[in-house]
């Protein structure tokens, strides 16, 4: 009896090897525990290749631009991911953020409030509009991508219709209105103070999501938003709540904008929408709810900063600037999809 199990009993380098999972599972498991990974090897990429393409990519001023560029796409990119966490997008983060910008400025010079209340005035208007978006998919049922496509044209006509379809220039507002777009130098590199406050936000909106009950509801309405129901969780004003407070983060992406481009224009932010979804999608968001990390989103913001900047600079056109974004975004939701595959 025991010789015919001596004979027929497996080799132990062949169950040991038979028991190890492939590489690409193991790179599948990787990816899926720690999302972070997949950004930070893309970006690094993009900053070796755009340095070999442009010399003065890796300089001082050029670093500068680009911190500048992002700070308006990531805080947007905030709000955009507390979203997606919920399972769902939203189209209308550029036309509010640029409606907010024309109200806070409008309240600035033709109602004569001071700067610090204009900013207060435009952020209530960013969180109203997305108190909107939030009531038209809780209490309406619609769809996210319908209702914001819908709440698209209409924030961006009532901006138009505001600003009569003229810019309002920095120099009649308040100089709080335009400080987020000065800057300070740090190691020889000037830092804008809308950048310093993007890193303060990463932190205060990754520290919601990870420690607050808020937070874990948000992950678990997006998991399974009936099963959260089911634990008692109110998924109703949960998702009122996150579309509110993706709406204030759009009303400060507002104020930075407005400090970055010295104006408040109706025609100002005509990529953030694409740029935002492709930050929070980059950095390891999942458009189909529940995995995420804001810290993502930001390396995801400096992705698509680098890519714009890296190409501007190789003297690409900006249409084909848009296009090489958008495969991004193909590439990123192909990568989660594949993911999530070897998660199930």
């Amino acid at each position: 009896m025991s010789e015919q199990s001596v004979a027929t009993a497996p080799p132990a380098g062949k169950d040991e090897h038979r028991q190890s999972p492939p590489a690409l599972v193991r790179l599948r498991i990787l990816m899926h525990d720690k999302p972070i990974l997949g950004p930070l090897v893309v970006l690094v990429l993009s900053l070796v290749v755009f340095s070999l393409l442009a010399d003065n990519f890796l300089s001082a001023g050029n670093l500068s631009l680009i911190t500048q560029q992002v700070m308006v796409i990531g805080i947007a990119g905030l709000g955009q991911t507390i979203i997606i966490l919920t399972a769902g997008i939203d189209l209308s983060a550029g036309a509010v953020a640029v409606f907010s910008a024309i109200v806070m400025a409008k309240a600035a010079t033709d109602l004569g409030l001071p700067g610090p209340l204009a900013i207060l005035v435009g952020l209530l208007c960013g969180g109203v509009c997305g108190a909107l978006n939030g009531a038209l998919v809780v209490r309406f049922r619609l769809p996210p991508f319908i209702a914001t496509l819908g709440t698209l044209s209409v924030f961006y006509a009532l901006g138009l219709y505001l600003s009569g379809g003229a810019t309002i220039r920095g120099t009649d507002m308040p100089a709080i209105m335009t400080a987020m777009g000065k800057s300070f130098s740090l190691f020889g590199t000037n830092v804008s103070y809308g950048a310093v406050l993007l890193v303060v936000l990463v932190a205060v909106v990754s520290y919601c999501l990870l420690y607050t009950s808020w937070g874990r509801h948000v992950h678990a309405v997006g998991d399974d938003v009936q099963a959260a129901g089911l634990t008692g969780i109110r998924t109703g004003r949960v998702l009122i709540s996150v579309y509110i407070v993706a709406g204030v983060l759009y009303g400060i992406a507002a104020w930075v904008l407005i400090g970055r481009t010295g104006a408040a224009s109706p025609q100002s932010a005509s990529t953030l929408n694409l740029d935002s979804i492709t930050a929070a999608v980059i950095g390891g968001a999942s458009l189909f709810g529940g995995r995420g990390r804001v810290l993502g989103t930001f390396v995801g913001a400096l992705i698509v900063g680098v890519f714009r900047n890296g190409l501007a600079l190789a003297g690409v056109q900006v249409l084909w600037q848009d296009f090489a974004v958008g495969l991004l975004i193909v590439g990123a939701v192909a990568l989660d999809q594949w993911i999530r595959k070897g998660s199930r």
